[in-house]
């Protein structure tokens, strides 16, 4: 397991060298920063003077250079905006998306599981068409649209939950359901097509064989090995939760890394924007390294494998 592990960390390194680049030139593509700072009656040599301060005059090569050795140190520089480091604002940040992402998990998971489960167990009945319905429209539906719609039913009309912030558990119900409901839909399909597949196994017949009573079929042997395309799934979307984060953060004011970064965005704001992405790069990074060596506790043959 330690050769492997090793080499997926190198695999890692490579990945966030690659996004490293991307990112160094797409910021630098949107526009000059320079522009928003100063008035537009600023001279020539005010232009100039900032652009030296900010380091934006020499070569983009060599301002790579600067940011990679940089980067490596965890320094990405001053925001512009705030006028304090980059990396700390961005880390500061990352603890309110951090809840706010575990929280969607745990609300996807709670409503995927049964859903998914009990979709299987009764699959072609009606009750199996109405949960995929369920699921599809779940999916089909933008995160943002249902996000002003929960907060226009639940905050506005009902008044229920607040619509916006972070300093209580309520605030934190509308922007989770939001992110949950979305990842519930596709995780619940996954779930019920993997239930599906492993039931007509040899091995489910052998254990009904056994005289195994329905549950201990499902939860030891089906429901184990239907788990592994969905943790997959559940691995390349916490990707897919940090970037929805970003338009649920933006929809609620949730006061978390997403909507830092959309702020960062409009005003050019380079260190932050290089910060998040690289930090968001190294998580998805590391989760999805988890998630390969979980894949050894469902199928000891993929241990194996990880192993030479």
């Amino acid at each position: 397991m330690v050769p492997y592990v090793a080499r997926r960390l190198v695999q890692g390194i490579v990945v966030l060298f690659g996004v490293s680049v991307i990112v160094f030139v797409l910021s630098h593509l949107s526009g000059d920063p320079v522009e928003l700072l100063l008035p537009d009656v600023a001279t020539a040599a005010q232009v100039a003077a900032l652009r030296e301060q900010l380091g934006l005059d020499r070569p983009l090569i060599v301002q790579f250079g600067i940011f990679l050795l940089r980067a490596v140190q965890g320094d990405f520089g001053d925001s512009i905006r705030f006028n304090s480091p980059a990396f700390p604002l961005v880390l500061s940040r990352l603890r309110a998306t951090g809840i706010l992402t575990v929280a969607a998990l745990t609300i996807a998971i709670v409503i995927a599981l049964p859903m998914g489960v009990v979709a299987a167990l009764r699959r072609g009945s009606f009750i199996d068409q109405a949960l995929m319905s369920l699921s599809l429209l779940g999916y089909a539906v933008p995160t943002f649209y249902l996000g002003i719609m929960l907060i226009l039913l639940v905050s506005v009309k009902l008044r229920l939950l607040p619509p916006s912030g972070f300093s209580t558990p309520q605030q934190l119900i509308l922007p989770a359901l939001t992110l949950g409901l979305y990842q519930a839909a596709l995780l619940a399909r996954l779930l019920r097509r993997g239930l599906v597949d492993v039931y007509v196994s040899n091995y489910i017949r052998t254990a009904r064989a056994k005289g195994l009573r329905e549950r201990s079929v499902l939860l030891p042997h089906a429901l184990k090995n239907a788990l592994i395309p969905v943790v997959t799934i559940f691995g390349l979307q916490v990707g897919s939760l940090l970037s929805g984060a970003v338009i649920t953060e933006t929809v609620f004011s949730y006061p978390g890394v997403g909507l830092l970064l959309v702020q960062a965005i409009y005003q050019r704001d380079f260190a932050i924007v290089q910060a998040f992405v690289i930090v968001s790069a190294a998580i998805i990074v590391l989760v999805n390294l988890l998630i390969d060596m979980l894949y050894g506790y469902l199928d000891p043959r993929i241990r194996v494998y990880a192993n030479p």
